[in-house]
């Protein structure tokens, strides 16, 4: 074990592991993010005018009964830089890391909703054959890790290329992701979690609900990484 561990130090040593937020050197059993960093994302808080943002984004789908987003996403913050790492520079432990803390500090606090299935917000084949993964099923994945929940990254298709959500108006987005998913694969449960990064209008997810509800879906709770500070 010693031998193992200096052999470790010095391979941290050659070849530094670098924190995905901070960039200082990881140490120890520290992986992807460093512990400081981990402490201090910014997480949101109960009864915070964020919380209260969230919880009332889908009040028009009452098949919606619970909404949660882990943490604050600003620009040029901390969670930005990590989901930047995870979307656009291939490092697929920021997405399985961050699932996994949510699933254990939802589970902490005893907010985890009763669901039988975790389904991931799909990308189009284009988008994904050009970032060769998709980032919710990783996040998908880390959250089925610590919950125990089963998820599944084939339930839907996104079957139209959208244009990117970012400069829409709440009312293009809604346009732009109208009838876009399908159900790819049949959906025995009848209460499930829909996994994405960042909430904003809600306009995606709300379509996700829509397709699986016409499946026979009743119950949905969202999750989202981050929420979006407007």
């Amino acid at each position: 074990m010693k031998l193992k561990t200096l052999w470790s130090d010095f391979v941290d040593l050659v070849f530094p592991r670098c924190c995905e937020v901070c960039d200082h050197s990881l140490i120890g059993n520290e992986q992807t993010i460093c512990t400081l960093c981990r402490i201090s994302l910014p997480r949101i808080e109960k009864n915070s005018i964020h919380a209260d943002g969230v919880k009332y984004r889908f009040v028009t789908y009452p098949e919606v009964l619970s909404t949660h987003a882990f943490l604050l996403f600003t620009k040029r913050g901390k969670v930005q830089k990590l989901l930047h790492a995870l979307k656009y520079r291939g490092n697929k432990e920021v997405g399985l890391l961050l699932g996994f803390m949510l699933g254990q500090e939802m589970l902490a606090e005893q907010v985890l909703p009763e669901a039988e299935l975790i389904i991931s917000v799909p990308l189009h084949r284009k988008k994904m054959a050009a970032r060769g993964y998709n980032q919710s099923d990783l996040l998908a994945e880390g959250f089925s890790n610590a919950t125990q929940i089963p998820w599944s990254g084939k339930a839907l298709i996104r079957n139209k290329y959208t244009e990117t959500q970012t400069g829409k108006t709440k009312k293009e987005r809604h346009e732009n992701v109208d009838g876009v998913f399908e159900v790819n694969e049949k959906i025995n449960q009848k209460s499930v979690i829909i996994i994405d990064d960042v909430l904003t209008t809600g306009a995606t997810l709300g379509a996700c609900v829509e397709a699986l509800k016409a499946a026979g879906c009743k119950k949905f709770h969202i999750i989202t990484i981050a929420v979006a500070q407007h």
